[in-house]
C-alpha cells in the first residue's frame, strides 16, 4: 500500500485546513488509516483514524471536536478536515495504514506517507 498525503500549510490560529490522503496499490489487507503528528523535538502522535469498510472513526483527545476523519472508498482517499486550530497543531502531519482496526499506536500502522507541514501561527 502506498499514501501520499497533500493539503498542508500556514493558517491563522482560529483557522482550517483540509488534508488529504490518497491510498494506492493493495488494500484488501487495510483495515484502517489513520493521521499522526509529529512536532520538533516530539515523538510522532496518533491524531485520528477510520476504518476502511464502513465509517468508525476514532480521535486523540486533543483534536476531538476539533477535526473530523473522513473517507472516500470510491476514490481512495481520506481527509483529515482540521478547525479551531491552534499553535500547538503545529506539526508535520502523516497519513498511514494499518491491518488493525481499532489501533492508535504508530508501530501497528505498516505503511506511511511522506508527510505534510502544517503550521498554525499565532
Amino acid at each position: 500500500v502506498q499514501l501520499q498525503a497533500s493539503g498542508g500549510g500556514l493558517v491563522q490560529a482560529g483557522g482550517s485546513l483540509r488534508l488529504s490522503c490518497v491510498v494506492s496499490g493493495r488494500t484488501s489487507n487495510t483495515a484502517a488509516v489513520g493521521w499522526f503528528r509529529q512536532a520538533p523535538g516530539k515523538e510522532r502522535e496518533f491524531v485520528a483514524a477510520i476504518r476502511w469498510s464502513g465509517n468508525y472513526s476514532f480521535y486523540a483527545n486533543t483534536v476531538k471536536g476539533r477535526f473530523t476523519i473522513s473517507g472516500d472508498n470510491l476514490k481512495n482517499e481520506v481527509y483529515l478536515q482540521m478547525s479551531s486550530l491552534k499553535p500547538e497543531d503545529t506539526a508535520v502531519y502523516y497519513c498511514a495504514a494499518t491491518y488493525f482496526s481499532g489501533s492508535v499506536m504508530p508501530d501497528d500502522y505498516n505503511s506511511w506517507g511522506q508527510g505534510t507541514q502544517v503550521t498554525v501561527s499565532s
